[in-house]
């Protein structure tokens, strides 16, 4: 997308912003615009799927099917089959986006611009032709967030279709360009209002978006060197950015995610399908990762995750969990207010043996004691299976202003090799109320990492008797040493400097005091 194209897209979606954002908070009206921009493609991919390899030479258009004969009932029958079993879901010509547009605005002729009912029926619709389908667990309860009976619309029944109208005309101005298969200019359109919407969220940004640049580095890190990856798997999804930026540097087969927050879990499905990937093609679950794992027997080749800082969960207090196989291994168990290593050993056991996996963990995760130390030492003696250690800046993340860090994993490193540790905390870009790292920081992260380089005051590779005389603490100063000589002070050329700066104030001071007396004007001093 050309920067010409992203500032008109981004003005136009703020455009249909504005119309919600003096009534709710960004985190309602984001569920009302992301909702309709997603019923908006479902319309346009359907209309386009059906006259481009259905109709091409039937000699009319989806659109001109007359719903209400016994003809074109026939016709949508055979219709609606095949869309189901390509596209997962069907609508009829009147449940179009544009159709309702046009309708709501009185330019169908013979019908009202009452629309409200008209639309939840459509957005019903969506759900219910799936079902009992391939696609059924990927549209069931998307658009649940989408309350077209909330009184922050209206408070009338009219004034709320007023405002859907206006909502959906906006929104029928803007051209996605699908006729483009190498334009994703709808997916972009999609990332930018999540990163919007994370970022006037406050704290509850960090929980559905991790910023793109960070998700940028955790992709490079897993995919090098890998043209196609089998299965790519992140147990906290949030909107499931983080698991589509792996599909910007490799193939993936399949997604897979699990999510716990409902609102986030259907924008993570919405995202998957704006993006192009196919309902087969990936696996997003509901529901909390660590009390309940929805991927029982998966080994994913790539794992990704920026897990919540130091949640609470019920660690040995579940006698479930205590036994837990994901967990037991290590002896000792995350504690309760910190399960920071739990999601760890939880993608660790998902992790394929070729597999790498990269997490973003707040930094007390590195040199905690306790069970969290336990736990840093079997997976550093017992499994080698960590890779590298990178420290990022403060104020990266939305909701929090603490520094992070990257933790690296592989289950098929040698049994001598090192641990790397890079100190990026201190190259960024400062932004207004966040910090942020620029291509070049990124390019200079990933490079260190892939070509595990030793740069003064900011890499090392610290072999594991260095790691065991630290006692398994991963606190990145241990290893990089950033310290800087000050620079020496020459206190008798300082007091010379002195001197001279003296000997000339004198000087100008008694200039001053000879101009005041010819001037006969009281003197400044």
């Amino acid at each position: 997308m050309s920067e010409e194209q992203k500032r008109l897209l981004e003005k136009q979606l703020w455009a249909v912003a504005n119309i919600l954002r003096g009534k709710m908070n960004a985190d309602e009206y984001r569920n009302y615009i992301l909702g309709f921009i997603f019923y908006k493609y479902l319309s346009e991919k359907l209309e386009r799927y059906i006259n481009e390899k259905l109709l091409n030479r039937e000699g009319f258009t989806f659109a001109d099917i007359k719903e209400d004969t016994k003809q074109g009932k026939a016709i949508l029958n055979e219709v609606k089959k095949a869309c189901v079993i390509h596209l997962g879901f069907f609508l009829k010509p009147s449940s179009l986006f544009d159709y309702l547009v046009k309708k709501g605005n009185g330019e169908i002729e013979g019908q009202d611009t009452f629309i409200l009912e008209d639309l939840k029926n459509v957005l019903n619709a969506i759900e219910q032709t799936s079902m009992g389908t391939a696609s059924e667990d990927d549209f069931k309860g998307l658009f649940d967030d989408v309350v077209l009976t909330s009184p922050k619309l209206g408070k009338t029944e009219h004034k709320k279709n007023e405002v859907i109208v206006e909502v959906l005309s906006k929104l029928s101005e803007i051209d996605f360009k699908l006729e483009d298969s190498k334009s994703d200019l709808l997916g972009d359109a999609y990332e930018y209002l999540i990163g919007e919407f994370a970022a006037g969220a406050g704290k509850k940004g960090g929980e559905f978006y991790t910023p793109a640049q960070v998700s940028r580095l955790l992709a490079m890190i897993v995919t090098d060197g890998k043209k196609r990856i089998k299965s790519v798997y992140d147990p906290t999804c949030g909107s499931g950015s983080l698991l589509l930026r792996i599909g910007d540097y490799t193939n993936v087969s399949m997604y897979l995610g699990q999510e716990l927050n409902p609102t986030t879990y259907n924008l993570a499905r919405m995202n998957m399908i704006l993006h192009g990937v196919h309902f087969d093609n990936f696996s997003i679950r509901q529901g909390d990762t660590l009390v309940d794992d929805m991927h029982l027997d998966l080994q994913a080749e790539a794992v990704v995750a920026n897990p919540p800082f130091s949640a609470k969960w019920k660690g040995d207090s579940d006698p479930v969990l205590a036994a837990d196989e994901r967990f037991t291994q290590y002896g000792r168990l995350a504690p309760k207010g910190a399960a920071d290593f739990a999601f760890v050993t939880h993608m660790l056991y998902h992790l394929a043996d070729n597999g790498v996996m990269a997490v973003v963990l707040p930094h007390g995760a590195l040199f905690r004691s306790g069970a969290e130390e336990h736990i840093r030492k079997y997976i550093i003696e017992k499994q080698n299976y960590l890779d590298a250690v990178i420290g990022l800046p403060a104020d990266l993340f939305y909701g929090t202003g603490i520094p992070a860090t990257v933790l690296v994993f592989k289950k098929c490193r040698k049994d001598n090799e090192d641990i790397l540790f890079i100190d990026a905390s201190k190259e960024f870009e400062r932004g207004k109320s966040q910090t942020r790292l620029t291509g070049e920081n990124i390019e200079k992260i990933f490079s260190t990492y892939k070509e595990r380089k030793e740069i003064e005051r900011y890499s090392h590779k610290a072999t594991i008797e260095e790691v065991r005389e630290n006692e398994y603490n991963l606190n990145i100063p241990r290893y990089v040493d950033t310290f800087e000589e000050e620079l020496e002070i020459d206190i008798k050329q300082i007091s010379q400097d002195f001197k001279e700066v003296y000997k000339k104030e004198k000087i100008l001071h008694d200039k001053i005091s000879k101009f005041c007396d010819e001037l006969k004007i009281d003197k400044p001093f």
